[in-house]
């Protein structure tokens, strides 16, 4: 999951930072380069990114970081602070349809591991909250994903929807629809093609 990877080598980059000896402006600047191709690798929003590096850098002059005792620890702590303050101290709850079921649809960019996130957000739904869970295969130009999204389901335990012999996406996702209301599912989770902002036609299915 991208979350995932990004919380992993955000954690590594501390973590050596935090081993540090001595701390000079040219080892913080190559810090911070880690830290942008993170955040950009996990599709953070460019200008999210700089904003972001900026405050640290004004964070690190204001605090005189290089004067003091600890100067890696005060980064880190420096970087903590603003990495709590872009991605929120607090986790925020999802809502359900009170009535009828509640529609995810997960997109993003090609192998980024959607499908496999699509399976562990069915089996924490269905554990954790004790929801009634469908995964619908919408990813008609793999269909190895959608192979993929049925064994998945099978190890989560959580019934799975798809159609082969369609290559119409919203055919798919109305089936489910219908399916879901039917057999009175809590959740359908949609597993998509992965795609990119410069792929008009898969942009536009969205």
């Amino acid at each position: 999951m991208a979350f995932e990877s990004l919380t992993e080598k955000l954690s590594l980059i501390l973590k050596r930072l935090r081993g540090q000896s001595r701390l000079t402006e040219a080892n913080m600047d190559a810090m911070l380069q880690e830290v942008r191709a993170a955040l950009l690798e996990a599709d953070v929003n460019l200008k999210v990114v700089r904003e972001f590096l900026n405050k640290i850098k004004q964070d690190a002059v204001g605090q005189q970081v290089f004067g003091t005792l600890n100067p890696s620890q005060t980064l880190v702590k420096i970087v903590r602070e603003r990495l709590i303050e872009l991605l929120g101290a607090e986790a925020s709850l999802l809502t359900f349809e009170k009535s009828g079921p509640t529609f995810m649809m997960v997109a993003g960019l090609q192998g980024t591991g959607k499908t496999t996130s699509v399976a562990k957000l069915a089996k924490l739904f269905k554990e954790k909250q004790q929801k009634k869970v469908l995964l619908v295969g919408a990813d008609i130009y793999r269909p190895a994903a959608i192979d993929q999204l049925e064994t998945l389901a099978k190890e989560v335990e959580v019934a799975f929807y798809s159609n082969r012999s369609t290559t119409k996406v919203l055919d798919i996702i109305d089936e489910a629809k219908k399916l879901a209301e039917q057999e009175k599912y809590d959740v359908v989770l949609i597993d998509t093609a992965g795609r990119l902002s410069i792929d008009e036609r898969l942009m536009e299915e969205l």
